[in-house]
């Protein structure tokens, strides 16, 4: 079973989502919070894989509430999914770079959403592949979002090959095809270059890969 939390501070939207999630035979909600300040609290106690989180709520908004929950070494684990009502949004690309693992809209679909808690909850691909991209377009080129080429120096020749394709929202499968070598593989060097940058997860890793330049957006 993959374990659910939901941070909203409105009771029909965490209700809502709840029952959604209660239809899949493989998810169970193991706590609800209704502020930013509750949702970290409630990621140490019921150490969720997945934690839906609204974007704005009172006491602690939930983009603090990622950033602490990604610091914090007995909730590092905890992957973080935000919930908006807008599908670019100046938030959003902030709580990416706080630590959350993608987001949703709060339309999205039961279907749509049962696949998202799977995919984070496996570290495997993109969230919302498409809105994703939209946004890191939108944000990334920002000066204020620049960071130092020399951040991937830590990086082989071949890792920065897989950091751009990840960074294009290839699956470890296509990064197999793209450069010849097995999905196995393709994990492996994901999973190193996570390691040498500090990243959490594939989302974590698109951002560095625009931020530093290594991709440009639109191209």
């Amino acid at each position: 079973m993959i374990r659910v939390a939901i941070a909203d501070d409105q009771p029909l939207v965490r209700t809502g989502f709840a029952t959604m999630v209660s239809y899949a035979e493989d998810l169970e909600v193991v706590g609800e919070a209704a502020n930013g300040a509750e949702a970290v609290d409630l990621a140490l106690r019921a150490l969720p894989d997945v934690l839906l989180m609204d974007v704005r709520m009172p006491v602690v908004d939930g983009i603090e509430a990622t950033s602490r929950i990604a610091a914090d070494p007995a909730t590092s684990g905890v992957k973080v999914v935000m919930l908006t009502t807008f599908d670019v949004d100046d938030h959003v690309y902030a709580a990416l770079r706080a630590g959350a693992s993608g987001f949703l809209l709060k339309d999205v679909a039961p279907e749509e959403l049962f696949n998202a808690i799977r995919v984070v909850a496996a570290g495997d691909a993109l969230l919302a592949p498409a809105v994703t991209r939209r946004l890191i377009d939108e944000f990334a080129a920002r000066p204020a979002s620049r960071m130092p080429a020399d951040t991937l120096a830590p990086l082989t020749d071949r890792e920065r090959e897989v950091l751009a394709l990840v960074g294009r929202g290839l699956t470890n499968d296509e990064i197999g095809r793209e450069l010849y070598m097995s999905p196995a593989t393709a994990k492996t060097h994901v999973g190193r270059a996570m390691t040498k940058l500090g990243a959490r997860d594939r989302v974590q890793l698109v951002v560095l890969a625009y931020e530093t330049g290594l991709l440009t957006p639109g191209a």
